[in-house]
């Protein structure tokens, strides 16, 4: 698969080269294609090749990825194919990259495989955050099940307490004196005092 520039400015003469493979997996049951190699030609020269990585998606679908670079800030899903070629003095980065090289119709995408890791590390952080909440709950449920009940004793003495004897006032209007000139005290046994030990 070409792409080619025509008489754009400076770029006339350059040539995009994706050399795509199809193979069978029986594991899917399907046709898989991959972007085995890239080729960067100006002037029908070969300027520069790179081997691809993990470009990929089953032969009905198409390919997505945001970048497709050979910089690592990138990923490099684009490898310089020898240290001894002149790869190394390029940099090539496609932004919002989509191919699809079989099972084209009406000239439209298929449904696209996205690059996108199933596990990245907003995912992967969830998942963390989610066993540490399991296992906070898992302990606490422990804690509860083997929570033992208190056992109460109860033990309550008797102390009785002593009041001065009230007198009515009324009692003041009576002319006949008082026979006894000491205070009289009274012993209340009802009451209670109870010491509970948990």
């Amino acid at each position: 698969l070409s792409l080619k520039f025509g008489d754009i400015g400076n770029l006339k003469g350059l040539v995009i080269r994706f050399l795509l493979t199809t193979s069978y997996y029986q594991l899917s049951v399907q046709n898989w294609f991959s972007l085995h190699r890239l080729q960067l030609l100006y002037n029908h020269s070969i300027q520069a090749t790179f081997n691809a990585t993990r470009i990929y998606a089953p032969a009905s679908y198409s390919y997505h990825c945001e970048h497709v670079s050979s910089l690592q800030r990138y990923d490099a899903l684009l490898i310089p194919s020898s240290a001894n070629d002149l790869s190394k003095l390029w940099e090539v980065t496609f932004i919002d990259f989509q191919i699809q090289g079989f099972n084209i119709q009406e000239g439209h995408f298929a449904y696209a495989k996205d690059c996108a890791s199933f596990f990245s590390p907003a995912i992967l952080m969830g998942l963390v955050m989610s066993l540490i909440l399991l296992l906070v709950l898992a302990y606490a449920l422990h804690m509860l099940i083997h929570l033992k009940s208190l056992d109460r004793h109860y033990e309550c003495k008797a102390s009785p307490a002593y009041f001065a004897q009230m007198k009515d006032n009324d009692m003041g209007h009576e002319k006949e004196p008082l026979r006894s000139s000491g205070n009289e005290s009274y012993e209340l046994r009802s009451q209670q005092f109870c010491k509970i030990y948990i």
